[in-house]
């Protein structure tokens, strides 16, 4: 009886280190890879971290999740609007933020204000269309994205 018990003794150790492996291993894998603060954005443009979804000068980083079934667009002849939802756990919101500001800017958007905080608010404009983009940490650690797209007025004739 008395071998048993300390062979269960003398496993332990290995039981505790394979339970620290697997939890180092698991928060390593939820980390995110948008872009880290200190590097440069223009660095990174030839790789394909970001893609266009419906509005072709509104890029989106290749990372998150796009939830077709909560984004809808709208399309006449004369504009598109559209609202475009995604979602991503575990995201750095300032490296988000930062993503969206360079990409805007270089697709010819104008930063007209922002709002930062537990929900982050970044409005952008061109001459005949503006942009929202509305970023949400959820308390269950997943950060929403919403992307509104709209023209600015119509022009009278």
């Amino acid at each position: 009886m008395m071998r048993q018990t300390g062979m269960k003794l003398r496993e332990r150790p290995f039981y505790l280190l394979f339970l620290i492996f697997l939890v180092g291993m698991t928060w390593m894998g939820c980390s995110s890879t948008v872009q880290k603060r200190s590097e440069d954005p223009a660095r990174r443009e030839g790789e394909t971290v970001s893609k266009y979804y419906h509005f072709e000068d509104v890029r989106v980083p290749r990372e998150l999740n796009y939830k077709q079934k909560q984004s809808f667009v709208y399309e006449t002849p004369r504009f598109k609007t559209g609202v475009l939802v995604f979602t991503k756990w575990r995201l750095d919101v300032d490296s988000l933020i930062d993503f969206f500001n360079y990409h805007m800017e270089r697709d010819n958007w104008k930063l007209v204000n922002s709002f930062k905080g537990k929900e982050s608010i970044l409005n952008f404009s061109k001459p005949d269309k503006t942009c929202t983009i509305k970023i949400t940490e959820k308390w269950y650690g997943t950060t929403e994205v919403e992307i509104r797209v709209g023209p600015l007025g119509e022009r009278k004739m």
